[in-house]
């Protein structure tokens, strides 16, 4: 099976994890992750529940930050004080998007108009080319009756399209995901997969932690699985993992 330094060598870093530990209190999240992203890999994290998955991501994102070892990205050894530093946080903060699986967990105004626009009316000098933009958003993912209400009053799947909404309004250089299309129905899973097949087309990086093999299957051209024991199992080609019924059993992917 092929490192994802075989699989991409050619390409520059984006991140790099160098014997990345992580626990909350006592229980172990990530233990001893050495991992390198490439910039333009759609990458997708392959774990059962409890096997770092969520963390990882926010590792990547600086929302959390390791108790063992470094994190790169972009060139820069990422700590809690760079991120707070004006020119690189704004850049990383811009550069980076993450869409919770809880996507509640990041809305916080009070229509979802407002929701939307929010993260363009901060760079934007051009208020007008914002509203535009937003509508097509909402057009994009289906939400245009949505626009006056609440984001607290959606159902899930809403929510949902809300948060992924409003972080691809930013066209980030990295979009990070938890369960995207958990929630959604038939209909929204397969606009949103062909949204995410289109980032990927443009050369973004799109890193997706999910235990669905189909959604695997559909988005990544390479996979990291992730074990019970909070460790990389694996990491190579979709053909070669989603194939291998031993790993994915050792992984608790299937029965």
């Amino acid at each position: 099976m092929k490192s994802g330094d075989d699989i991409t060598r050619d390409s520059e870093n984006i991140f790099s994890l160098k014997g990345v530990s992580f626990s909350y209190g006592e229980y172990a999240a990530l233990r001893d992750f050495n991992i390198d992203i490439h910039a333009g890999e759609s990458v997708v994290l392959l774990g059962a529940n409890g096997s770092g998955k969520s963390t990882l991501l926010k590792v990547l994102a600086g929302l959390v930050f390791p108790r063992q070892g470094k994190v790169f990205a972009f060139d820069r050894e990422i700590t809690e004080s760079l991120l707070s530093r004006d020119q690189f946080g704004i850049f990383f903060r811009s550069s980076v998007g993450i869409v919770f699986q809880n996507s509640e967990a990041q809305l916080f105004n009070p229509t979802v108009r407002e929701e939307i626009a929010f993260g363009p009316l901060q760079i934007s000098t051009d208020d007008v080319l914002v509203w535009e933009d937003v509508a097509k958003m909402m057009s994009t993912f289906g939400i245009e009756t949505l626009g006056e209400r609440s984001p607290f009053d959606l159902s899930g799947g809403e929510k949902k399209k809300v948060a992924l909404a409003s972080v691809m309004i930013m066209d980030p250089k990295v979009l990070l995901l938890d369960e995207p299309t958990a929630g959604l129905d038939p209909r929204s899973t397969k606009a949103l997969t062909m949204q995410l097949l289109e980032f990927r087309s443009r050369k973004k990086t799109l890193i997706t932690a999910t235990h669905d093999l189909n959604l695997a299957a559909q988005l990544a051209k390479r996979v990291i699985v992730l074990g019970e024991n909070q460790k990389v199992l694996a990491d190579g080609f979709p053909t070669e993992i989603l194939n291998d019924h031993q790993l994915l059993r050792a992984a608790n992917l299937i029965g």
